[in-house]
């Protein structure tokens, strides 16, 4: 949501990534169990970053334009608004690249600088899946 274009996962600032995948509106709630550990892990390991990544079917500027501008403005904190990266991208395809089987849950993933998958989990955040995650770190 800062209005520029960036390449997945370089542009990722950490040297692991944990991203959080939603498909629909309503998963934001999933994603927002998994804030308070990301960010506990940020402040415990300092090469971990966490990224918010909504996933979006393709669509025409205009559109991207509209939603962009409706998400800026929901997320007033700079912070939040630094770490959501919107993806317009053929759902399907990404879905398979990343052997994510649905959309029905968000998917939670720790990433390495080059991309690789070094973990992954989906819905909400559990002390099970944080402590599984915590040992990847």
């Amino acid at each position: 949501l800062r209005r520029r274009k960036i390449t997945l996962p370089q542009d990722l600032q950490g040297e692991l990534n944990l991203v959080l995948i939603a498909f629909q509106q309503w998963q934001q709630a999933q994603v927002d169990t998994w804030i308070p550990f990301a960010r506990q892990l940020e402040e415990t390991h300092p090469g971990v970053r966490y990224y918010e990544l909504p996933t979006i079917q393709r669509l025409n500027v205009l559109a991207r334009t509209f939603i962009n501008e409706g998400m800026r403005a929901g997320l007033p904190d700079p912070v939040v608004r630094e770490r959501t990266i919107t993806l317009y991208l053929d759902k399907d395809e990404f879905r398979q690249a990343l052997q994510l089987p649905h959309e029905d849950d968000i998917f939670v993933l720790l990433l390495d600088r080059q991309g690789q998958v070094l973990w992954r989990a989906e819905g909400d955040f559990t002390p099970e899946k944080g402590e599984s995650l915590a040992e990847q770190v």
